[in-house]
C-alpha cells in the first residue's frame, strides 16, 4: 500500500491527555482504532461523520487511560480488540491498570478478544502491522510498526527525549530500555513515532538525543 494511502488521525482525550489514533485506508475508509482512551461517544461521533468502517481495536498496554473508550467502541460497532498476550491480566485488573488511583467510581477493567505474539504481523484495513513486544512499562506492553506508512505507535513505551514509567505494577526500567533498543531502535531511523503522551518524535532523534539512551 502507498504511504499516501493511510491517513492518521490523533485526537487526545480523558485526564492525562491520552493520544488516541486512527488509522484510515483511504481508498476503502475502513480504519484501525489505536488506544482509545476515553469519550467512545466522541470518537463514535468522529468515526460516522469521517464515513470511517472500523475494522479493529489496536491496544499498546491496559493503563486505564488508554482503555477508557474500549468497551463502548466495541460495543457500538462490533470490532474485535487486540492486545499483547502478556497484558491480558493488566486489562483485567483494576489494582495493575491503575484505574482506582483516581478514585473508586473510575475503576474499570477490559479483555482482549485477540491476543498477539511478539513479531506476529497484522494485515486489519488492507494495511499490513507488525507487533512488537515492547514491556516496561507494564509487562505487555507492545508496539504496532506500519511499515508502507513508515510509523511505529508505542504507547508509553517511549517519548520524545524521555520514555513511560516503570514504577507501576509489572514495570521494569531494564526491561523497558533493552526492548526499545532491541526492537524499536532497529527500525530506519526516518520511522516516526507516536506515543502515547505528548508530540510526535523519530527514531533517529531518539536514537541521537534520547538521555535513556546516550
Amino acid at each position: 500500500m502507498k504511504k499516501e494511502d493511510i491517513e492518521i488521525r490523533s485526537y487526545v482525550l480523558g485526564m492525562i491527555q491520552t493520544n488516541c489514533y486512527m488509522v484510515t485506508n483511504k481508498l476503502t475508509n475502513e480504519t484501525i482504532i489505536i488506544d482509545p482512551a476515553d469519550r467512545a461517544d466522541l470518537l463514535a461521533a468522529e468515526i460516522r461523520k469521517n464515513g470511517y468502517q472500523p475494522v479493529a481495536i489496536l491496544l499498546t498496554h491496559g493503563h486505564f487511560d488508554h482503555i477508557g473508550g474500549v468497551d463502548g467502541l466495541r460495543n457500538e460497532f462490533q470490532i474485535k480488540v487486540y492486545a499483547h498476550e502478556a497484558e491480558e491480566e493488566v486489562l483485567e485488573s483494576v489494582a495493575m491498570n491503575t484505574s482506582t488511583m483516581m478514585g473508586r467510581r473510575y475503576a474499570m477493567t477490559t479483555k482482549a478478544d485477540v491476543l498477539v505474539k511478539d513479531g506476529q504481523e497484522l494485515s486489519l484495513a488492507g494495511i499490513q502491522i507488525k507487533v512488537f513486544h515492547t514491556p516496561g512499562h507494564t509487562k505487555g506492553g507492545c508496539s504496532y510498526y506500519i511499515p508502507d506508512l513508515e510509523a511505529v505507535f508505542v504507547g508509553d513505551t517511549l517519548f520524545a527525549g524521555s520514555v513511560g514509567r516503570t514504577d507501576f505494577p509489572t514495570g521494569s526500567m531494564s526491561d523497558l530500555v533493552r526492548g526499545v533498543k532491541e526492537k524499536l531502535f532497529t527500525l530506519p531511523d526516518e520511522t516516526k513515532v507516536y506515543p502515547g503522551h505528548m508530540n510526535t518524535t523519530s527514531i533517529g532523534a531518539e536514537k541521537k538525543y534520547n538521555p535513556f539512551f546516550s
